[in-house]
């Protein structure tokens, strides 16, 4: 028998019988479909995450009190030998490289302003905040530049706080209350969104000194680090940490680079990328078994065909290639199907919710594929050395 002969029998027995090839194919893929929904997601989610992080440039770090336990965790957020003070933060910004040092305290707080009340996230920073991350100011102007120790009471309002509270009516020079201390508003930001589930907009800046005094704390939550994009990360590092440890007597801080934070976030994700596409293969599992039944039942059907093509000649070979063939053909049409059903579902969920996050991954339809016709192969291979074993006498005998 020829390549051509083989082909032709192959697509012959599937179109022959098409309601259980369609059956079988569609075992495989169900499967195919949930490895490309499940790991779109989960690519969707990684990409999401990236840009999440690097929305306020690629060349910041953070530093946190105390020292990084083995879990990455700094437990001097809560009690450390040696706070983060704002004078760490000023002398931060002499450190080799380093364009904005911003040291930074948050919490909530309630906020009063023309009769209304609103809890919001309050962010105490330092006067270059908006130009470290990149938050434009709509009216009036940021934080002002003062002595560390005496902030004058001033908060600039989110575009959602703003909103809530004044309304559209210009809240300038306006007084507000914040934690019952008043404050006088000199700026509205523009929108800019969520980060990681945390609104950006439905907030209060105000100066990180009376942050420190709102929120009753000795130190700091985190100094941000904004450096030179082509500086060299190591040498940025290794300039902050030596000022650093010269002020503290020691190493009781943690810096964290955004590449180590996009690392481990990655990292966690690709687990879980992984984790939901082997939850997809499970159901190509169940597909490659439709196959074996599947096959098995049609060795049984054929016996005589086999002993009449034996007679004629095949040999065992070109028999066993005859039923590989078949079943990898028919996982081989259920994956581009069940590829097919993935990128529509995936297209219409983008379309009809773009703040979902979903994105296909080439890597994972390859693979998905690739391995719908191996499990085809390998279901294939039993009732394919079956068949192939056959006697020709025998297998005409059969009734």
């Amino acid at each position: 028998m020829l390549a051509r002969d083989i082909a032709r029998f192959t697509l012959r027995s599937v179109v022959s019988h098409r309601m259980r090839s369609g059956l079988t194919a569609l075992g495989i893929a169900v499967g195919v479909t949930a490895v490309v929904l499940l790991t779109s997601i989960g690519e969707g989610l990684n990409r999401y995450v990236v840009e999440q992080f690097t929305q306020f440039g690629t060349s910041t770090l953070a530093i946190n009190p105390g020292k990084a336990t083995t879990f990455g965790i700094s437990p001097g957020v809560l009690n450390s030998v040696r706070p983060l003070s704002l004078e760490d933060a000023e002398a931060l910004e002499r450190a080799p490289y380093v364009l904005h040092s911003v040291p930074a305290v948050s919490g909530s707080a309630s906020v009063e302003a023309r009769g209304r009340e609103r809890t919001v996230n309050v962010f105490s920073v330092g006067p270059e905040f908006d130009q470290a991350f990149k938050f434009n100011v709509r009216l009036g102007s940021f934080l002002p530049p003062d002595e560390l120790d005496r902030p004058r009471a001033v908060a600039v309002l989110g575009a959602t706080a703003y909103e809530e509270l004044f309304g559209t009516t210009n809240p300038l020079n306006d007084r507000i209350r914040i934690g019952g201390d008043r404050y006088r508003v000199i700026g509205v930001m523009e929108p800019k969104g969520d980060m990681l589930g945390i609104d950006l907009d439905d907030t209060v800046y105000i100066p990180a000194a009376s942050g420190l005094m709102l929120f009753n704390r000795e130190g700091l939550h985190e100094i941000d680090i904004l450096y030179e994009e082509t500086a060299p990360v190591d040498e940025v590092v290794a300039g902050i940490s030596r000022i650093l440890m010269a002020r503290h007597g020691g190493e009781d801080f943690t810096i964290t680079t955004q590449q180590q934070m996009l690392d481990v976030l990655g990292s966690i994700l690709d687990v879980l990328t992984i984790g939901v596409a082997a939850l997809g293969g499970i159901s190509l599992l169940v597909g490659g078994v439709g196959i074996f039944t599947i096959m098995t039942i049609a060795v049984r059907e054929r016996t005589k065909e086999i002993g009449l093509l034996r007679a004629v000649g095949a040999a065992r070979t070109r028999i066993s290639q005859l039923f590989l063939g078949e079943a990898m053909l028919l996982a081989g049409v259920g994956g581009i199907a069940g590829l097919a059903v993935g990128f529509a579902i995936v297209a219409a969920v983008t379309l009809a919710f773009p703040a979902m996050p979903a994105r296909i991954s080439p890597l994972y339809v390859v693979l998905s594929e690739a391995t719908a016709v191996l499990i085809g192969l390998i279901a294939g291979l039993l009732p394919a050395h079956k068949a192939a074993g056959l006697e020709p006498l025998e297998a005409l005998r059969t009734e």
